[in-house]
């Protein structure tokens, strides 16, 4: 057996390893049903949420799975509400977020906090994560094989949140969340599905900064997320 697909075999029993402890906090013994809770957590059921969150901080801050770590700053986790019922998903961390640690600090992610706001909702009720987690140079698009490294993180983390709904900004996130080549602009506009959980593509904040006009269309899908939320 060669030492690529002896490693391939490690990384993947590492990722596996990884969704068990995370079900295994969620008290789950089986395969699991891909559908959002229907009610509160317990106290102790939210507690093992946040360990099992915590836990899978912990390694994803020291990953080195892929080039992007040789060049990182700070490694862009993810933060926000653990029970949130809208989870949003970016592409990869930019400039700032690389240097404070945290999801949509900079121009865009203010222009992210007016959009959470403007469906009635504060950033810290949502749940805020990357596909990517260490920001990639100069901005440059994210490559496949770090999409690939990175995406089981953000699977878990998914996982652990269980939003009602996801709302992926741009054509990476939803790209990599519908495994799909579709563009963003025939993607948006309707509802899709990643593991049950409704998932709506729209343009990123970014794009908006730079193309201001398709603000409505990125309106329109908001209210399409509040009016699911509130059912």
């Amino acid at each position: 057996m060669s030492p690529d697909l002896l490693k391939a075999l490690h990384q993947l029993v590492i990722d596996l390893k990884g969704y068990l402890i995370c079900q295994q906090y969620l008290g789950i013994r089986e395969i699991p049903s891909p559908s959002p809770p229907a009610s509160p957590l317990s106290p102790s059921a939210l507690g093992d949420r946040r360990q099992a969150m915590a836990e899978l901080k912990t390694r994803v801050l020291s990953c080195t799975r892929c080039r992007l770590h040789q060049s990182r700053t700070r490694v862009v986790f993810g933060e926000g509400n653990i029970e949130a019922e809208l989870m949003f998903i970016g592409e990869a961390p930019g400039y700032d977020e690389d240097r404070q640690g945290r999801p949509f600090v900079g121009k865009a992610g203010q222009l992210l906090t007016r959009m959470i706001e403007a469906i009635k909702l504060k950033r810290e009720e949502v749940y805020i994560a990357n596909v990517i987690k260490c920001r990639p140079p100069a901005n440059r698009n994210p490559e496949e094989d770090e999409i690939a490294h990175c995406e089981p993180y953000l699977r878990q983390q998914v996982a652990l949140v269980q939003p009602k709904v996801i709302c992926a900004l741009g054509t990476f996130a939803a790209q990599t969340l519908l495994q799909t080549g579709e563009k963003i602009s025939r993607l948006r506009g309707r509802f899709h599905s990643y593991q049950g959980i409704k998932v709506m593509p729209t343009y990123h904040p970014a794009f908006l900064l730079r193309n201001p006009e398709y603000k409505r269309a990125v309106w329109k899908d908001l209210q399409m997320i509040q009016r699911e939320l509130r059912r």
